[in-house]
């Protein structure tokens, strides 16, 4: 995608990432995330402004639908974490909270393979297979910096 198409996919999406008032820094950061990766992901696959757009709208309605299953895991984890450090008001939620995150990443790996299906209904075989690669690519991205072993 030329830099001047970048310019205008940026202004378009940018009053989506601003957006947001004071109190709400995670949803404004959320938003930034997701116009960086809609940019990068129109520049790889050199997407033209109304095709980026359709993508962005695609990939805004699959992260509204895995933001529950998100917050389903992390209060898991957390559970799980106290209870591993011998918290005695968890101990007997452990296999519940386990069971959850199965349960979770299970639709969340559903969501993954319908937003790519989702994605790559109008595209190339080889454009396809770039989606597929940047997906998995951001994927493990987000995952190592929720970790908090990433940048």
């Amino acid at each position: 995608m030329k830099s001047c198409h970048w310019l205008v996919l940026a202004l378009t999406l940018l009053p989506v990432a601003s957006m947001a008032s004071d109190g709400e820094g995670a949803e404004r950061t959320e938003k930034q995330a997701r116009m960086k990766r809609v940019l990068s992901l129109a520049d790889e696959l050199e997407l033209n402004e109304a095709q980026a757009l359709r993508m962005a709208d695609t990939m805004r309605q699959f992260d509204e639908r895995r933001a529950p299953l998100l917050r389903q895991v992390r209060a898991s984890a957390q559970l799980l974490r106290r209870a591993a450090q011998g918290d005695p008001a968890t101990q007997s939620q452990v296999d519940q909270a386990v069971q959850s995150v199965f349960d979770a990443r299970a639709q969340l790996t559903t969501l993954d393979r319908e937003l790519h299906q989702a994605l790559a209904k109008d595209l190339t075989p080889q454009k396809r297979a770039q989606l597929a690669i940047f997906l998995a690519r951001h994927e493990s991205k987000v995952k190592w910096k929720k970790s908090g072993r990433g940048d």
